[in-house]
């Protein structure tokens, strides 16, 4: 008796508070249903901001309030976009299908924004390219980049000087790969560039600068905030798979 009390406290003094602060009432459903987790949930997604406020709060109630539901955002994109047709909808279900791995979808949205006309927007080019790189279309994702550098300083941030670095790599264009891992490895914000840089490295031959590059993600890792520090660790196995210390 004392152990569901126990299991199930948290859930009744969260619904206490959804009825009693006036939250969704598909949040009782939520905390009543899942137990526990429900009630950790909620407790991330509405009370913790509550106390804490802010961007960074507000990004951690995105990420729970996606937890037991991580189709969302897509749907609702999806739903925009039917309703009302624009470049914009479009490009929200893009990158929506992207962060679901749906990579053959999001590059269809994105080539069908390109044919309607925004073929020399930065955000639709870079997307584009994005895309057909995760599909290993070297080529087709070369010609993407190329059209986003002609247009000036859009194709030279970290970024797309990385997506290149990708690009050359899986080309066969190794010199130009690296010199393009070199050039944004310390510029671009986060961890991908540089597990992506040593990973290319391991996959070189190139122990001995692999083993430094992976010692120093494992520096910049422990300086990140421990919240955000699960999102940077995948850049850093990234790198330790492809050196064979999965």
């Amino acid at each position: 008796m004392l152990y569901l009390i126990l299991t199930w406290l948290p859930s009744l003094l969260c619904a206490v508070h959804i009825v009693r602060s006036g939250q969704q009432y598909y949040w009782l459903w939520i905390v009543l249903a899942f137990g526990p987790l429900g009630a950790g949930v909620y407790f991330v997604a509405v009370i913790l901001p509550d106390f804490a406020g802010g961007r960074t709060a507000r990004g951690v109630t995105r990420a729970a309030a996606n937890v037991l539901d991580p189709e969302r955002d897509y749907r609702n994109a999806r739903r925009a976009l039917d309703d009302t047709p624009t470049i914009g909808n479009r490009m929200k279900v893009a990158q929506a299908a992207e962060a679901l791995g749906r990579w053959e979808e999001a590059e269809s949205q994105w080539a069908q924004c390109i044919a309607s006309g925004w073929a020399e927007d930065p955000a639709v080019l870079m997307g584009h390219a994005r895309t057909l790189i995760e599909l290993g279309r070297w080529q087709q994702a070369l010609q993407r980049l190329e059209q986003l550098k002609a247009l000036g300083r859009e194709g030279e941030t970290p970024q797309a000087t990385l997506e290149f670095a990708r690009v050359y790599e899986g080309l066969g264009r190794n010199d130009d790969a690296d010199a393009a891992y070199r050039a944004c490895v310390d510029r671009a914000p986060g961890l991908e560039a540089g597990g992506r840089y040593v990973a290319f490295l391991a996959r070189m031959g190139r122990k001995a600068d692999a083993e430094l590059g992976l010692a120093e993600l494992e520096r910049r890792l422990q300086k990140i905030a421990p919240p955000l520090r699960p999102e940077a660790r995948q850049w850093r196995d990234l790198a330790a798979q492809a050196m064979g210390r999965a």
